[in-house]
């Protein structure tokens, strides 16, 4: 097959020999769900094959690659109904590692990619919510600026904590659109003075940024040492996914959680999870917030006292958990799968093979 670029509900997956070693573990299953007809965000996968060429081209996509990613770009705006840096409408992507096999906290993810100083502006008229506009800017700015750029996190987490103290409040749901404001323009100072370049604006150069990234962070020291450690060859490269925004910081109608298909520790045929309502992903696994648990049996056998998403949205978790039980039957193994809902829709982001826990 020539195409080295495939949308997560072509057909033409369906003829790759060894799907996981093309699209990578993400990719192949999301293009499994996209064809499946499960509510998944549009996007394609960028295969492992352009990861090689990428290393033989000097660590640069080429034009024809570029071309086609450019391609893919406009599939996800038909299918969404917004277009990438946009005035009015703007898409927003998310840039994700995907290699044969799991390796978590390896590689480098990107959310929010598409906000610039005059798309969150857009955005924030389009959702009449200024402060999920300025949150997500400051994220993006944080995260690129991090994995692209190579301004170290701390940098950030100190001003994020100095507005805090100022302000004398505890959590970063506390603050405010002008503070958040105020914080995108302290983080675009630190970018400068890190790294004496501008924060780039124009989202061509940031989404190619992303996806170069993303390639070059499986030569990475950790990756490197993480593959040694486990026995995964060097020459299996990694694919890249490009998919559209869903946004679990929108309000209190949004959510994020990670769902394991069955109870992890011991096996038992019961959906386990966590959850954070008004939160992106990164909130779930970061521990800046404590999650809450996904059902009612789970809180109460750890009494915990915050409601659990059976409780706060009864209605979204009975419709999860049917489409949690498609997922099992249809991989025939427990399965690790990230959730979020967004207003009124409910999206899966993504599945993968579920890790029991080791027993003491």
């Amino acid at each position: 097959m020539n195409k080295l670029i495939l949308n997560f509900k072509s057909k033409n997956s369906k003829i790759i020999k060894n799907p996981k070693d093309f699209l990578g573990g993400k990719g192949a299953n999301l293009s499994e769900m996209g064809r499946m007809g499960l509510p998944v965000p549009p996007g394609f996968t960028i295969s492992t094959k352009v990861c090689d060429l990428f290393y033989q081209n000097q660590k640069k996509l080429n034009l024809k690659i570029i071309n086609e990613i450019k391609k893919e770009l406009k599939l996800i705006e038909k299918e969404s109904g917004k277009k990438f840096g946009d005035l009015k409408n703007p898409l927003l992507v998310s840039v994700r590692s995907g290699a044969r096999v799991s390796m978590p906290g390896m590689m480098d993810t990107i959310l929010n990619l598409g906000l610039n100083d005059k798309t969150v502006v857009a955005l924030a008229k389009k959702t009449s919510n200024k402060r999920f506009a300025n949150d997500s800017y400051r994220r993006f700015i944080q995260m690129y600026s991090n994995v692209v750029m190579g301004v170290e996190n701390y940098h950030f987490e100190e001003l994020i904590e100095n507005y805090k103290l100022t302000k004398g409040v505890l959590l970063d749901t506390e603050l405010d659109e002008n503070d958040w404001e105020g914080l995108i323009s302290d983080f675009k100072n630190v970018v400068s003075e890190k790294t004496k370049k501008n924060f780039p604006q124009n989202v061509f150069d940031q989404l190619f940024g992303a996806i170069s990234a993303v390639f070059l962070s499986w030569e990475s020291n950790r990756a490197k040492v993480y593959r040694k450690l486990n026995h995964i060859p060097s020459n299996w490269g990694t694919a890249v996914n490009v998919q559209s925004m869903v946004f679990g910081n929108m309000g209190e109608d949004c959510a994020t959680g990670v769902v394991f298909t069955r109870n992890p520790s011991n096996g038992k045929n019961e959906i386990y999870g966590e959850y954070l309502i008004n939160a992106q992903g990164e909130d779930v696994v970061a521990g800046t917030r404590t999650p809450q648990y996904i059902t009612k049996k789970a809180k109460n056998d750890a009494k915990a006292k915050e409601l659990s998403m059976e409780e706060t949205m009864h209605k979204i978790f009975k419709e999860r958990e049917k489409i949690i039980s498609i997922l099992e039957k249809h991989y025939k193994e427990m399965q690790d799968v990230e959730l979020k809902k967004e207003n009124k829709k409910k999206w899966k982001l993504q599945t993968k093979k579920g890790k029991r826990n080791k027993k003491e």
